[in-house]
C-alpha cells in the first residue's frame, strides 16, 4: 500500500512541474495538485506508523515468549 502511494505521490509531482512548464507560472491546477499530495503525505505518513505499531508489537510478543520458555 505505502508504495502505491509513493508512486501517486510521483505522479502527481510530474503533473504539478509538467503544468508549471506549460504555464510557467503558479496556476489553480497547482493549488489543487498540491493539495492533493498533502493529502497522499498524510496517508503515507499514518500507513508508516501503523506499520511501524505492528513491528513493535510483534517485537513485544517475541520478548514475552522468550521470557515465557
Amino acid at each position: 500500500m505505502t508504495q502505491e502511494l509513493y508512486k501517486q505521490k510521483k505522479s502527481l509531482e510530474l503533473s504539478w512541474e509538467q503544468e508549471y512548464n506549460e504555464s510557467g507560472r503558479y496556476t489553480l491546477d497547482m493549488v489543487k495538485i498540491d493539495d492533493k499530495i498533502r493529502e497522499i503525505v498524510t496517508e503515507i505518513k499514518l500507513e508508516e506508523a501503523r506499520t511501524a505499531h505492528r513491528v513493535n508489537q510483534i517485537e513485544e510478543a517475541k520478548a514475552e515468549v522468550s521470557i515465557a520458555t
